[in-house]
This record gives structure tokens, sequence and C-alpha cells, in this order.
């Protein structure tokens, strides 16, 4: 039996380049349908994440001219993993398989073929890795190969050079909808629900129209949130940095005492103030990563949704 697919596209501010996108996933699905590799039923979900232009009209155009369009909108901005889930979460009873994909068309939709063979031959996840990072420049390329790095130094367990492009079957689907946290962050949630996976690379091409929407600052928001969401190893440096300074702190303690006793003190402001100044930088430094812990412990204890869904083009019934 050929599988149902859906291809869930999250969205922010797309409108310029979703006309064109949306071409090359219909066109994707139609040339899947002809080889026999899924079934006729599949469709391609938008997700809007609160869009401020015409992306949502775009959604519902597309939606009144083809059946195979389908759309949904966040009631208000939620960002890009909230979105990313709703369509998942939508998609998982009415299909046998999703492919998550963003809507500029930078990710290469003919890796599709190869995720459909890989779920075929058994693979509950197939996850959609980069081959090279050619298409960014030096800052992006170096931030993001530190970023995966970092994160599998903190223990977290994300595949390199994998963002967000990933097959996942319903089976993984339903076991992923038990994972109630409100920090999302998919690419380290998705490893731990385990089941058999493998990976396809693909080469990522330039944006086709417009500018990302994914700022230095939303990056260092995604990395601070991986890292926090995943891993308690910061909490575990800090107790370390803790024992070596107060083992310093003792040392200087003796040191202080000998040569008082030695009567050879001099009063010293440059070093006091060093001493003090790197003392209080690293507290500081310790209050905000326990308070970054603290803060989540917060939010995930309010229980408040992950994402609303206040927009559909189709009826449930």
């Amino acid at each position: 039996m050929k599988p149902v697919l859906y291809i869930v596209v999250p969205c922010y501010n797309e409108e310029e380049v979703l006309p064109v996108t949306s071409e090359i996933f219909l066109k994707k699905l139609d040339e899947l349908a002809k080889k026999e590799k899924i079934s006729e039923n599949s469709r391609i979900l938008f997700v809007n994440d609160g869009s401020t232009d015409s992306t949502w009209e775009i959604i519902c155009s597309l939606a009144e001219k083809d059946s195979r369009f389908l759309g949904i909108s966040q009631s208000r901005n939620r960002g890009h993993q909230s979105s990313l889930l709703a369509g998942l979460m939508e998609a998982k009873d009415k299909c046998n398989i999703t492919i998550s994909i963003d809507a500029d068309g930078q990710d290469d939709v003919d890796a599709m073929d190869e995720m459909i063979d890989a779920y075929t031959d058994g693979c509950d996840i197939v996850y959609g890795v980069r081959s090279n990072r050619e298409s960014d420049s030096f800052f992006k390329r170096s931030t993001a190969q530190t970023f995966y790095k970092l994160m599998n130094a903190m223990g977290a367990e994300i595949v390199y050079n994998h963002a967000d492009y990933r097959l996942l079957s319903s089976a993984v689907l339903k076991k992923l909808e038990e994972f109630r946290e409100v920090n999302l962050f998919l690419r380290g949630i998705i490893p731990m629900v385990g089941f058999k996976s493998t990976s396809v690379s693909y080469k990522r091409s330039e944006r086709i129209a417009g500018k990302t929407h994914y700022s230095l600052r939303k990056m260092v928001g995604l990395a601070v949130d991986g890292i926090t969401s995943f891993s308690i190893k910061p909490i575990q440096i800090i107790t370390n940095l803790g024992v070596l300074i107060s083992l310093l702190s003792f040392v200087g303690v003796i040191w202080s005492v000998v040569q008082y006793l030695r009567n050879v003190t001099v009063s010293g402001w440059a070093s006091m103030t060093c001493i003090i100044c790197f003392i209080g930088g690293i507290q500081l430094i310790s209050i905000g990563i326990l308070g970054e812990y603290i803060g989540k412990i917060y939010l995930e204890t309010k229980q408040r949704p992950r994402y609303i869904i206040n927009k559909k083009t189709y009826d449930d019934k």
C-alpha cells in the first residue's frame, strides 16, 4: 500500500517566495505519485506563523485553486518550532509519513525520493543532512558548525548539519505527541524518540526570493534553548568552576597569612580590583545560567499550549 505523505511547511512572512516554492512542492508531489512512491491522497500543509504580510491570503488562494494545498494559521507568531510542531500534530492522524521543509526553497526537494525509499526499507525517521555549507557566509558557516559541536559536547543528541528537513512516520509522530515540553527544540527531541533512523545528504541552495527571517539573535536563542533544554552540563561547569576558584582562594588565603607573618605585605589596589572583578564576573555569569534553567522550569510548570490554531482552509469533518 502506497503511503499518504503530508509535506509540512512552516511559513512566516513568505509572500515573496511562497508563490514560487508552492509550485515546486506541488510538482514534486506529482512526481512522487506518478512514480507510485506515495498515495494520490498526499497533501501539502502550510502553517502560517502569525505572518504580518499576505502569506495567509496566498495560502488560502492556493487551497482554493488546488485541493492538495491545505493551510492552518496560528493565532499569533509563536516561532518556527511551534509552527512546525503544529503542522506535524495536525497531520499525524491523516497520513502515514510527513516531510517537514522550509518555505524558502533552499532545501533540495529531490532528496524526498531517497527519504521515502528509506522509509519503504523500514526507517521511521530520515534526516536531511547538508552535504556542505558553500551557500552560507563565512560567519554563518563557522557559527553553525560551532553550534553543532557545542551541542554535542554538552550532551545533546543532535544530527550534525541537520536542521528541520526530515521524514517522520506516523508512529514517530504519535510518540512525539507525548513529549509535552513548552521549550521546543525538535532537533534534540526527535532523536530521543528512538525508532530506526538514517540520513540523506543534499546540497542546500540560495534562498529563491526575499530575505531570511532567522536573525543572529534567533540563532543564538535557538542555541541557548537547545543547550539548556537537553543538558545540565552548564550547571556542572559552574560547580566545577566554583570548586576550582574556592581551591585557588584557599591557597591565596594561606599565602596572604604567610606574607603577613613575614611582615612583607604591601597594599595593592590593582591586584585587589582584578580579583574582585574576576570573582564578580564569574558570579554574575553563574547566576545568569541558573536563572535560564529556573525560567524554563517556570514556563514548563505553567503548561501553556505550545501552539494555538485559529484558522484552517478546510473543514475537519
